[in-house]
């Protein structure tokens, strides 16, 4: 009785490199999306008792001790204000994107005034003055 071979070649595929691969890049992008995004000028920030926690996305306006200001990571002068809030592309109206503002304990109530009419003239209403617990 002769018997015949067939020579067939069975293709295997290791799935274990391509999961390596799959859990490093997940990995990734969930180390890499957590970062907080700071202002580049360094607060001290008034300290409240009776401050509540909140979480903004919206607009984030930087005021420095020496009143250097700046609209989310742009700098900014002063005078320019108006025009650097005007230039900001937003999708929902004006009057209902949350505006943070972070000024330093030091920085004088004149120049914080400014920036309070600057937002009041270009249609920005709600404003959340930051501070430290």
């Amino acid at each position: 009785m002769k018997f015949k071979r067939k020579l067939e070649t069975r293709a295997v595929v290791d799935l274990v490199p391509m999961i390596d691969v799959v859990f490093q890049l997940i990995l990734f992008f969930l180390v890499s999306t957590t970062f907080a995004v700071l202002p580049g000028i360094s607060l001290q920030l008034p300290a409240s008792e009776t401050a509540e926690g909140t979480r903004t996305n919206g607009i984030t306006i930087t005021v420095s001790a020496e009143g250097a200001v700046m609209v989310n990571s742009e700098s900014v002068p002063i005078e320019g204000l108006d025009a650097a809030l005007e230039r900001l592309s937003i999708a929902a109206p004006r009057d209902a994107v949350p505006v943070s503002l972070e000024a330093d304990e030091r920085t004088q109530n004149g120049t914080i005034v400014r920036v309070l009419d600057s937002l009041r003239r270009t249609g920005f209403v709600g404003v959340n003055l930051r501070t430290r617990e």
